[in-house]
C-alpha cells in the first residue's frame, strides 16, 4: 500500500461524509447521495437537490465542514447488525442491498453512515476542505467537487499564480490593487468608446455638404446614395 496515496484518499472520503451531513443541515433532509467518487486528488459528491446552490449556501456548507474538521471529531468504524445500525440512525444508500452485518462510520455526533471504505482516525487529519465547483449533472441532481489537505494548498498556489498574472497584465502594483485597476481600465474603455463614437459622428457630419451636392432628382424627391464604411449606427443617425 502506498501510504501517502491511501491517506489522501481517506482525507477525501472522510470529507465526503462531512459534506453530506453539512448539505442536509444547510439545504434540508431531502438531500440524498446520488453517487460519489474519491481519489488522492479530489472528492466528488452527487446529491439530490432542486436548484443550484447560492454563493451563501456554498459558503455555509464549506464553513460547516471546516468547523467539524477543526473540532477534531473522532472517527469510529464498527461492524454491527443491520437493524442495530438503522436504530442508530445511520444513513444508508437508497436502493443499496445490505447483508445482516454492516459497517458503520461515525464522526462524532455530526455524521453516521453505512460505509465500507477507507477513512481517517479523526476529522482534523483532513486538514482543510475547499469547494471547487457545483454543477448540475442531471435533472434534480447536483455535484460538488472539492479538495482537501495538500490539495487545498495546491489550489491556493494556482489561484495566486493566476492572480499575479492578471496583476502583471493590468499593470497593478500588487494583487490587492487588481480590482481598482480593472475598474479604472473599464472606465477608461467606456470613455474611449464614447469619444470614438463622437469623433465618428463628427467626421460623418463633416461630409454632409459633399453628400448633399450629389443629390439627384427622382420624381418629386431628391435622392442621395453613398457607401460609408466603418460607421456606427449612432454616427449614421447623426448624419
Amino acid at each position: 500500500v502506498d501510504a501517502a496515496r491511501r491517506a489522501a484518499i481517506a482525507r477525501n472520503h472522510s470529507a465526503a461524509h462531512l459534506l453530506q451531513a453539512a448539505l442536509r443541515r444547510v439545504l434540508g433532509n431531502h438531500v440524498e447521495q446520488a453517487g460519489s467518487y474519491v481519489d488522492p486528488d479530489k472528492c466528488r459528491f452527487d446529491f439530490t437537490h432542486f436548484a443550484a446552490l447560492t454563493a451563501q449556501e456554498l459558503a455555509r456548507v464549506e464553513a460547516l465542514v471546516n468547523e467539524e474538521i477543526l473540532a477534531d471529531l473522532p472517527i469510529s468504524m464498527t461492524e454491527t447488525p443491520l437493524e442495530e445500525a438503522k436504530k442508530m440512525g445511520a444513513m444508508a444508500l437508497f436502493g443499496e442491498k445490505y447483508g445482516k452485518m454492516v459497517r458503520v462510520v461515525r464522526m462524532g455526533d455530526f455524521s453516521i453512515e453505512f460505509c465500507g471504505g477507507t477513512h481517517l482516525s479523526n476529522t482534523a487529519r483532513i486538514g482543510l476542505f475547499k469547494i471547487v465547483s457545483e454543477p448540475s449533472v442531471a435533472a434534480g441532481v447536483r455535484r460538488i467537487e472539492a479538495v482537501t489537505g495538500t490539495g487545498v494548498l495546491s489550489l491556493l498556489h494556482e489561484e495566486e499564480e493566476l492572480l499575479s498574472g492578471v496583476a502583471r497584465t493590468l499593470k497593478a502594483q500588487n494583487v490587492k490593487d487588481v480590482e481598482k485597476r480593472a475598474q479604472a481600465l473599464e472606465a477608461e474603455l467606456k470613455e474611449t468608446a464614447r469619444a470614438l463614437s463622437a469623433a465618428k459622428a463628427k467626421l460623418a457630419s463633416a461630409g454632409k455638404d459633399e453628400l448633399l451636392a450629389k443629390a439627384v432628382p427622382v420624381g418629386s424627391v431628391h435622392l442621395i446614395a453613398a457607401r460609408l464604411s466603418g460607421m456606427t449606427t449612432e454616427a449614421a443617425r447623426t448624419l
